[in-house]
C-alpha cells in the first residue's frame, strides 16, 4: 500500500470539493490529523491554568522578580 500525504487549507472551497470527491470513491482510507494549537490558544489555556501573573505596575513587576 502507497501513503499519499495531503495538506490543504480547509477554507478553500476547491479543495474541500477535491477532498470530498475522493471520500465520496471510497477506495482510500483517509485519516485526518488535527492541525497544532496557535499561540492565542495556547496562551488562553496559560490563563485557565493559572500560569499566567499581572501586576499592577512595571515595578510591582520587577519588584517581584527581584531588580
Amino acid at each position: 500500500m502507497a501513503t499519499l500525504t495531503l495538506h490543504y487549507d480547509g477554507r478553500n472551497k476547491t479543495a474541500r470539493s477535491i477532498v470530498e470527491m475522493l471520500r465520496s470513491l471510497d477506495i482510500f482510507h483517509i485519516t485526518e490529523q488535527p492541525t497544532g494549537k496557535g499561540s492565542y490558544q495556547l496562551s488562553q489555556e496559560d490563563i485557565r491554568a493559572g500560569r499566567v501573573e499581572t501586576f499592577d505596575s512595571s515595578s510591582d513587576m520587577f519588584q517581584s522578580l527581584g531588580i
